[in-house]
């Protein structure tokens, strides 16, 4: 039960074109956002849909597949865990941020 300690998995689609940086040590970094939608009726009947935002990364080899095979709208299955990190921005402020690091993916859908 330990690998259950930072585990997610997600399907959805991919919401903007990866963004893909070679670092100069010959790693290679992508970062994507993935949308997945939740479906629920409120007491009207009415159907509404919860769409929560997520961003990705994945580095190396799963950045190259996501390079060649990933493009903006795709459907994808993906198995990573949380890291949370903070930064200062330009005007000194620090800011936090939550991230999944992508463990493995999944290529869903239609070619």
């Amino acid at each position: 039960m330990s690998n259950l300690r930072n585990q997610v998995q997600l399907i959805g689609n991919v919401g903007n074109t990866p963004e893909i940086t070679n670092l100069d040590n010959g790693k290679k970094v992508a970062r994507l956002s993935l949308a997945t939608n939740d479906y629920y009726r409120i007491q009207n009947g009415e159907s509404i849909q919860d769409t929560q935002w997520h961003q990705l990364v994945a580095w190396n080899k799963k950045a190259e597949l996501i390079e060649n095979y990933v493009t903006k709208g795709k459907e994808i299955a993906m198995e990573g865990k949380l890291i949370s990190r903070s930064y200062q921005d330009k005007e000194g402020h620090t800011r936090y941020i939550t991230e999944i690091l992508v463990q493995e993916i999944l290529l869903l859908g239609t070619k």
